[in-house]
């Protein structure tokens, strides 16, 4: 027992120290207060004569309840917390509990570990902040590595897909690689010849609209209805069936009876029915089609013949031919998966842009050939190779295909090196990858059976205060950051720059692992969207050392620092020795 209570301000708690144990170094540790209630205090404060002491909370039924509801009163005996009171605030020490996470270790206790419950920690979004060289891609690692510890039970139905900017963690998974039941996937969108790793492709008929206004960079709501018409066209175009090709009739007519009512000269006519007809055409409406009328028959071609005042004299002729095509609604028709290529794709797209009046308006035509000209860049380009994908597959078959080896084991842990393309691209894969995994987690008949954690590396690049919501309608992040939870696809976002992240993807975290960082404003948003943090506590991550971080959250009971120990393999993230450079022997 220490000494007896000699004030009481508030939650500061001054108590007489008997023993004069000044000398010991126990500013931080946690004292008990024993009455009516277990009150625990952290001493903030000592000299030969008093300890300080901030009233923190409260153990009841063997839990500790962060808060003050009560304070000692003034008989109260005062005493050092015991092992298995320690355990209730700073987790269990049994790092081989199944369900236990071990993080690191106490800066107070030495000898003691922080471990926190895997779902309070995982069942809810997760911030790891800090800077450059604070020691985050580290913890991360060391966090893999302990979740998947050779000596435990590991959560083989788990899947983590992480969004890998320049493949550090590759090196750190290669070991959890190695256990029984256990596997990690590797796929990059790198060109190296001598990888082992998959190259990361996405079926591009998975694509829906507003997946091809990211991928094509549209900056107007406006042009996403050519998108979906697109869509609707590449599958009438790759159908065969009777329906579709009365649609591919009627779709054809009607882009051909608005040229022919365009108002432009009868040579103008002329060249776009022509140009139209070489590209776009059917058995029934192609330019060799014969139109038949008493007495004679004609081509489609020979209709488009001028006579001798340069008007088309077969005008009304081709009209009554084409309006027996164009009676069908193409809202009626409804769409069922189908295997297409991004060719398909582009020549649907030629199609929805030449019905949109691009024949007719230049304006028009200027606007809607960005997209075709976007398209034609990819499939020419070396970002075709992401969307070469040969056979048929569903929305659930492909996600699962990803945490599936080729063997048929189930993967747990999937890292997606971006490697070799530019950032816009990388972001753009990345939120069309998170809808997918969003739109199967969404789709399942039982809520949260197939959780899937993404994990981004460098999120700063990848989730920021975009225009999505006011060009498709919303921001993929921002959505999985408020909805995600209960469908069980949740965030790990790790970044050294909170002021670029979408305010909303990182207000919904409910867990934060925050490493050195200097940036006032960083240090200002964290405080502001965090009830249970100190601005005392939050400036202290100032002077952590590299690999000691900030915890807190609904994992935790009360803020603590955690120091993660190295990770082994190490990520490939780790500073570069100059003196080993620059001094090498030759």
């Amino acid at each position: 027992m220490l000494g007896k209570i000699l004030k009481i301000d508030g939650k500061m708690i001054q108590v007489e120290n008997l023993k004069k144990i000044s000398l010991i170094n126990i500013v931080g540790y946690y004292m008990i207060f024993e009455g009516k209630q277990k009150l625990v205090g952290e001493i903030v404060f000592v000299d030969e004569s008093i300890f300080q002491i901030l009233i923190i909370g409260e153990i009841k039924n063997k839990e500790f309840v962060a808060g003050i509801e009560s304070i000692p009163s003034i008989d109260s005996k005062c005493r050092m917390i015991n092992k298995e009171e320690l355990e209730f605030i700073i987790g269990s020490q049994d790092i081989l509990e199944s369900k236990n996470l071990l993080l690191g270790e106490s800066d107070v206790y030495d000898g003691f570990s922080i471990s926190t419950n895997i779902n309070n920690l995982f069942s809810n979004h997760i911030a790891v902040i800090g800077n450059t060289g604070s020691g985050k891609s580290c913890g991360v690692a060391r966090l893999f590595q302990n979740m998947f510890a050779k000596n435990k039970k590991n959560p083989i139905k788990s899947h983590l897909i992480i969004f890998d900017v320049f493949g550090e963690y590759k090196s750190a998974l290669k070991e959890i690689n190695l256990q029984e039941n256990i596997n990690v996937k590797n796929y990059s969108t790198g060109n190296d010849l001598f990888t082992e790793d998959e190259i990361l492709k996405i079926p591009p008929y998975l694509l829906k609209a507003d997946d091809l206004a990211l991928l094509l960079e549209v900056q107007s709501a406006e042009l996403i209805n050519t998108l979906e018409k697109a869509l609707q066209y590449v599958y009438i175009f790759k159908n065969n069936s009777e329906l579709c090709n009365q649609y591919k009739n009627d779709i054809i007519a009607k882009t051909f009876l608005e040229i022919l009512s365009s108002g432009k000269t009868a040579q103008q006519i002329r060249d776009q029915v022509l140009s139209f007809l070489a590209k776009f055409n059917t058995k029934d409406i192609n330019l060799h089609t014969i139109i038949s009328e008493p007495g004679y028959n004609r081509t489609i071609s020979q209709c488009l013949n001028t006579d001798s005042q340069g008007n088309l004299a077969s005008i009304e002729l081709l009209e009554r031919y084409l309006k027996k095509f164009s009676q069908i609604n193409l809202d009626t028709i409804i769409i069922q998966p189908i295997e297409y290529s991004l060719d398909d794709l582009y020549y649907a797209l030629e199609f929805a842009i030449v019905s949109e009046g691009s024949f007719i308006s230049k304006s028009v035509s200027e606007k809607l050939n960005i997209l075709k000209s976007r398209l034609y860049s990819i499939i020419n380009g070396e970002k075709r190779k992401y969307f070469e994908f040969n056979s048929f597959m569903t929305d659930e078959d492909y996600v699962k295909s990803i945490f599936t080896k080729k063997s048929g084991e189930d993967v747990q842990i999937v890292d997606i090196s971006f490697q070799d393309i530019d950032d816009r691209f990388a972001k753009n894969m990345v939120k069309i990858l998170s809808k997918i995994f969003y739109k199967f987690t969404t789709s399942l008949k039982e809520r949260g059976s197939f959780p899937i954690h993404i994990i981004i590396e460098e999120a700063h690049r990848y989730i920021q205060k975009d225009n999505d919501a006011t060009i498709i309608g919303y921001n993929i992040f921002d959505r999985i950051s408020k909805e995600g939870r209960k469908y069980g696809i949740l965030l790990v976002l790790i970044t050294q720059r909170i002021s670029e992240l979408s305010t909303t993807a990182l207000s919904q975290c409910s867990n934060f692992i925050i490493f050195k960082m200097y940036y006032p404003e960083d240090i200002k948003i964290i405080s502001s969207i965090s009830s249970n943090i100190t601005l005392e506590e939050i400036e202290n991550v100032k002077s952590l050392s590299p690999g000691s971080a900030l915890v807190f959250g609904s994992a935790f009971k009360i803020p603590l620092i955690v120091h993660f120990k190295l990770p082994s393999p190490m990520p490939t993230s780790a500073s570069i020795d100059l003196c080993t450079t620059w001094y090498e022997k030759e």
